[in-house]
C-alpha cells in the first residue's frame, strides 16, 4: 500500500508558499507517496501541480457535496459536503502531514493532526504554535524546506 501524506495549507498563499508547496509535492510523488489535500487554490494546488508534474497521485479532499470547484492536477476527487469538517478526513487519511503556510483552516488541520497524535506532522514556514508560557508547543517538527518537511516526516528513515 502507498504512503499518503497530507499537504495543508491556505487557499490563498504568498509566492514563496506556492513554490515550497510545489516542490513538497514533487518530491512526494518522486518517493511514490499518494498526496492528499483539500483540493482547491493556493497550497493546495501549488502541491498537487508539483506532484502531478512528477506523475504522481493526488486525492482531493472537497469541502462541498460535488466536483465542481476541484482543482485540475486532482487524480482522485472527494466531495464530501462537509465543509471544513472535511480537515479531520484529510489528516486522518494521512501517514504524514504537512503543513505549509499559515491560516485558520490550516491551524484546524494542524490542530487535528496534533490531537490525534498518531502522525508526524511537519511544518514548513507558517503561524507559530506557542503554549501559555510562550514556548513553542512540542511535537510539531519545522522544517526549513521542501527537501527537509518530506525528510522530517520519517516515511522514508
Amino acid at each position: 500500500m502507498a504512503v499518503q501524506v497530507a499537504v495543508c495549507g491556505p487557499a490563498e498563499c504568498t509566492e514563496r508558499d506556492w513554490d515550497r508547496a510545489h516542490e513538497t509535492g514533487r518530491l512526494l510523488a518522486g518517493r511514490g507517496a499518494v498526496l492528499i489535500c483539500g483540493g482547491h487554490g493556493g497550497v493546495m494546488a501549488a502541491a498537487a501541480a508539483g506532484a502531478r508534474s512528477a506523475g504522481g497521485t493526488v486525492v482531493g479532499v472537497l469541502p462541498a457535496a460535488d466536483r465542481s470547484a476541484a482543482g485540475p492536477d486532482l487524480s482522485v476527487v472527494l466531495p464530501t459536503g462537509l465543509g471544513q469538517a472535511r480537515n479531520n478526513v484529510i489528516v486522518h487519511a494521512a501517514d504524514a502531514v504537512i503543513v505549509v503556510g499559515g491560516s485558520w483552516g490550516t491551524l484546524s488541520e494542524l490542530a487535528l493532526a496534533m490531537r490525534a497524535g498518531r502522525v508526524p506532522v511537519v511544518q514548513l514556514g507558517g503561524w507559530l504554535v506557542h503554549d501559555e508560557d510562550g514556548r513553542p508547543v512540542a511535537g510539531i517538527v519545522h522544517a526549513t524546506d521542501p527537501a527537509d518537511a518530506v525528510q522530517a516526516t520519517g516515511l522514508w528513515q
